[in-house]
């Protein structure tokens, strides 16, 4: 299923996917996670087996904005709505065995610097809310697989990172390094089916572990993926706990570790 926001990408993409892979079914849902009404609205119409969750939808150095529900809007997206998303679909993972839920993070996890606000009550900062939501994907990760193992579930949470892929990613801005991120994203970075490879690992790789991030090779660049050691913020133990329960809090919804 591709769970968009923009439903005329997502059919464009389905069609492609039943060009390249004749017999491929595919169903496309509109979900916006900048608004957890539209994640609950969403989340009713999945059922049945659930193999994989990826949780992919990202904004990056985008101007100042909040969410329907008062958020910063790119903890709200990359994070934040991601949570509701698991909360709910939680016990369809569950009931599956072998199941994953897959967080995409950033390299840019690592130039995270202070403490994030969802609620920004501080100035803001293109980058480092950026740089902040992409240290709770991990955080969430490193929480939520803790919590599964704790219960014995069957469903393990990993990681992954693109590096450097040439995607539109950054330039959707008004600022002076969104206008510069058009000129040099071309020719510093991947191309986006490389960038999708360490996501592709963590999903079906059976010597994946729950927790494991992965990257490309170099960082920022590799054809092959590899399992990489998060910043030593993305590791704090304490942190993941205060975003779990501040997650909870913002979102009403408390993830359940049984099917």
């Amino acid at each position: 299923m591709l769970a968009c926001r923009s439903t005329a990408k997502a059919d464009a993409a389905a069609r492609e996917i039943a060009a390249r892979t004749p017999g491929a079914r595919t169903e496309v849902r509109a979900l916006d996670l900048a608004d957890l009404d539209s994640v609950a609205a969403f989340a009713v119409w999945i059922d049945g087996r659930l193999d994989v969750l990826v949780n992919n939808a990202g904004l990056m150095a985008v101007d100042e904005a909040r969410t329907p529900q008062g958020v910063e809007m790119q903890f709200g997206v990359n994070h934040l709505g991601h949570f509701a998303l698991t909360a709910r679909l939680l016990p369809l993972l569950l009931a599956t065995p072998g199941s994953r839920v897959a967080n995409h993070s950033s390299m840019g996890h690592r130039a995270a610097r202070g403490t994030a606000d969802p609620r920004l009550e501080r100035p803001y900062d293109r980058w480092q809310a950026y740089f902040h939501s992409k240290l709770a994907n991990l955080l969430f990760t490193a929480e939520l697989q803790r919590r599964l193992a704790a219960a014995g579930a069957p469903t393990i949470a990993v990681a992954a990172h693109p590096g450097g892929s040439r995607t539109d990613l950054g330039t959707e801005g008004g600022g002076l390094s969104n206008r510069a991120m058009r000129t040099i994203v071309p020719f510093v970075t991947q191309s986006a089916a490389l960038g999708a490879r360490p996501m592709l690992r963590a999903l079906t790789d059976p010597a994946v572990r729950g927790g494991e991030f992965y990257g490309p090779r170099f960082v920022v660049r590799g054809a092959a993926p590899v399992r990489e050691t998060p910043s030593r913020a993305a590791r704090d133990a304490a942190a993941a706990r205060s975003l779990w329960a501040e997650s909870v809090a913002l979102t009403g919804l408390e993830p359940a570790l049984t099917p």
